[in-house]
């Protein structure tokens, strides 16, 4: 079996396990991989994920032209191509719809950081692109800020799109990603969301570089490691992101419901 045929085969695998995730319904998604500097293997326009064949996939050059394939290429290549143009070392991009993850987007609000251990690790920041009208080069064009900055991005009313050595990583970044949006979801039901205090997340940089990720571009760059740090905290102010770790919260949520409790019986027995 040649190497672009394994690189076929891996492409539906990664499809088959987006679609029984719920992450690409219909034929929601598009999944490419760098080939060489000329030709970039992609799924084709308006085919269920869950169902391809190795032969259904198609070439582009890093223009856009097909060079090869029987059906026409996705129009959202171009995002791909995007991201392959601006960063040589990627080598596969894997576009979807994941539900906690895109709801994130059409909420318009930006993850979170410093909250779990693994999105520190394999993530990090994960920025939100502009909404723009897909397919088009004004849509590839809004991740081109995010590129060399981050492997993830969320599109604001769209999706997601992460990319990788490989088509597995790639495809990693949106699973761990969508987890994590599930989790902080969770978690914001049941109380305020205790962040991990900066020391520990220096801690989990490092483990970063030595697992081999590559260094954090906020250690690169300088910038905060904890972003959006009112989610989840009620009152809109982070309690948490300090070098001494998370501060007590001032009332427990029991304390709360007991104080509420006790205000509304007093009221009832004042009117009698």
């Amino acid at each position: 079996m040649s190497a672009e045929w394994q690189i076929r085969n891996e492409i539906c695998d990664i499809g088959r396990r987006l679609y029984a995730k719920g992450f690409a319904a219909g034929n929601d998604g598009n999944i490419s991989y760098r080939l060489s500097d000329e030709a970039v293997l992609c799924t084709p326009t308006q085919i269920c994920k869950g169902f391809m064949k190795p032969d259904d996939l198609c070439t582009v050059d890093l223009k856009g032209n097909q060079l090869t394939g029987k059906r026409p290429r996705t129009s959202e290549v171009l995002m791909h191509l995007e991201v392959y143009r601006s960063d040589p070392a990627v080598k596969a991009v894997v576009h979807c719809h994941p539900p906690h993850a895109t709801a994130f987007g059409v909420a318009r609000i930006d993850i979170p950081s410093c909250v779990l251990p693994e999105v520190e690790v394999f993530l990090g920041i994960v920025p939100r692109a502009d909404y723009e009208t897909p397919g088009g080069k004004h849509f590839a064009e809004t991740i081109r800020p995010f590129i060399g900055k981050a492997n993830t991005v969320v599109l604001s009313n769209h999706g997601t799109v992460s990319w990788g050595p490989s088509v597995e990583r790639a495809y990693w970044h949106t699973e761990i990603l969508d987890a994590y949006c599930r989790m902080l979801m969770l978690a914001r039901q049941i109380g305020p969301i205790q962040r991990l205090p900066v020391p520990k997340v220096e801690e989990l940089l490092d483990l970063r570089e030595r697992f081999g990720v590559g260094q954090d571009p906020r250690r690169k760059e300088g910038g905060p490691l904890c972003v959006n740090t009112a989610f989840g905290d009620g009152d809109g102010t982070c309690n948490a992101c300090s070098a001494d770790g998370p501060q007590e919260v001032q009332e427990s949520y029991e304390e709360l419901v007991t104080r509420i409790t006790a205000e509304v019986l007093e009221a009832l027995r004042r009117r009698g």
